[in-house]
C-alpha cells in the first residue's frame, strides 16, 4: 500500500521523507512535545504558522498526540499485548464499514 510505503519512509527519517514542510514541521514539533516533555517556546509555533499550519491544525495535533501518549503509556503499565497485523487490518475494515456503532 502506498500510504504504509509513505509511513515508513516518514518513521524511517522525517528529513527526508516525502512529505510537505508544514507536515514535516509539524511531526517535529509533535515529537519534541512527546520527547522533550512538552518543553516548547511560542516561537516554534510561530515558525508552524509560518509555513502555513493553522491554529486548529495545531490543536488538532497536538489532540492526537496527547491521546496517542496516554493510551501507549496506560498500554505499557498495564503490559497490553498487541495483536497481529491481521487483527488491525479486519478492525479498520469493521470501523469503516459500521463507524463505532455498538
Amino acid at each position: 500500500m502506498l500510504g504504509d510505503k509513505l509511513v515508513e519512509q516518514v518513521l524511517a527519517d522525517l528529513a527526508t521523507a516525502p512529505i510537505g514542510e508544514p507536515l514535516r514541521a509539524t511531526l517535529g514539533f509533535l515529537r519534541k512535545v512527546t520527547k522533550d516533555h512538552g518543553n516548547v517556546a511560542v516561537g516554534e509555533v510561530q515558525a508552524l504558522r509560518t509555513l502555513g499550519v493553522t491554529r486548529a491544525q495545531i490543536e488538532d495535533a497536538l489532540a492526537v498526540c496527547w491521546a496517542f501518549n496516554v493510551i501507549t503509556r496506560l498500554a505499557d503499565t498495564f503490559e497490553f499485548e498487541v495483536g497481529p497485523p491481521g487483527a488491525f487490518a479486519a478492525g479498520a475494515k469493521q470501523l469503516l464499514g459500521r463507524g463505532y456503532k455498538l
